[in-house]
């Protein structure tokens, strides 16, 4: 087992970290890259593949060190666990090694990128196992702990700084992948995905879904985020609950103000307005001075998180 930061720097008081932003996306209609089943893991499988994404991190570790700031590397494994590595023809060598040549590449990137003024962290991305918009098939807890168990045990042998799990929709799948971090020993970062009505897919608030997952694991998760979501789908007064509040400590903005539903039948991309972007970001983390780990999502690039960080490192806090 690797000896984990013994704290995340990312949750030093005043700290403000930059993550990446809308990978699949940005690869699909930037550079026209064709990704099966929006799986970016596929890359690590060549030498191409694998630069492409070593360029991509540069890029934004570049914005991270120019404005001062942290960087969060996120592997590109959202879509390399089971179900989804099956469905690419993927053998169990292959999905432990796809996982692990993540890290592997990750760390390559911090060697070259970390300074004094810029720590470098590396997550281990886990994903759904569902669509990651929509609630294919509900889990139990305890299905969720053993299904997402396959790759975190992978992540922790490697020199990941934590576990972070992207776009969740329902709380039980949540609770199942903390509940397997705590038994791995490994920290976990829970970042949810909600609709325009403020709401995740099974209707659960924001509120009840942080609630369940702390309830249920002794508050285990280092803190929450939300991905996925424009500032303007944000459910008026979700700040008010002062447990709520002190949780949510990451936020990744999707470009645009569709839908879900609306960017999955999309065939072209809307990356909205970089700078109007940057400056409600800049609105919220001065509501949420704890707000500490800010990027993008679908529809984002190098564009958006230079002004993400911009904004947000010129918030009063």
């Amino acid at each position: 087992m690797p000896k984990y930061r013994s704290s995340l720097p990312q949750l030093e008081r005043g700290a403000l970290f930059l993550t990446d932003g809308g990978l699949e996306t940005s690869l699909i209609f930037h550079e026209g890259i064709e990704l099966p089943y929006f799986a970016a893991c596929d890359l690590l499988l060549t030498d191409e593949g694998s630069g492409v994404l070593r360029s991509w991190y540069n890029r934004h570790a570049a914005i991270a060190t120019t404005l001062g700031l942290g960087f969060s590397l996120d592997t590109a494994t959202w879509r390399a666990n089971p179900d989804w590595t099956d469905r690419l023809g993927y053998g169990a060598s292959t999905f432990a090694e796809v996982n692990r040549k993540s890290v592997r590449l990750a760390e390559k990137v911090r060697r070259v990128w970390e300074t004094a003024t810029t720590p470098v962290v590396i997550a281990g991305v886990v994903g759904p196992r569902g669509d990651g918009y929509r609630i294919d098939e509900h889990q139990s807890p305890a299905e969720a702990a053993d299904y997402h168990s396959w790759q975190i045990d992978i992540f922790a042998d490697t020199e990941i700084d934590y576990v972070n799990a992207l776009t969740l929709t329902y709380s039980d799948e949540a609770i199942g992948i903390a509940r397997a971090a705590r038994i791995a020993e490994v920290p976990i970062v829970v970042s949810f995905t909600i609709e325009t009505d403020g709401r995740l897919a099974s209707g659960e608030t924001i509120d009840d879904a942080i609630a369940a997952v702390d309830a249920d694991t002794d508050w285990y998760p280092e803190y929450f985020a939300l991905n996925c979501v424009h500032p303007d789908h944000l459910p008026a007064g979700f700040l008010d609950n002062p447990q709520t509040a002190v949780r949510i400590r990451g936020y990744r903005a999707n470009a645009s103000r569709l839908s879900h539903a609306e960017l999955d039948h999309s065939d072209t991309l809307d990356d909205g307005d970089p700078d109007e972007l940057g400056r409600q970001f800049h609105h919220l983390r001065e509501r949420m001075p704890q707000l500490a780990v800010v990027g993008g999502c679908c529809g984002t690039d190098a564009r958006h998180l230079e002004a993400i960080g911009r904004y947000c490192a010129a918030a009063r806090v």
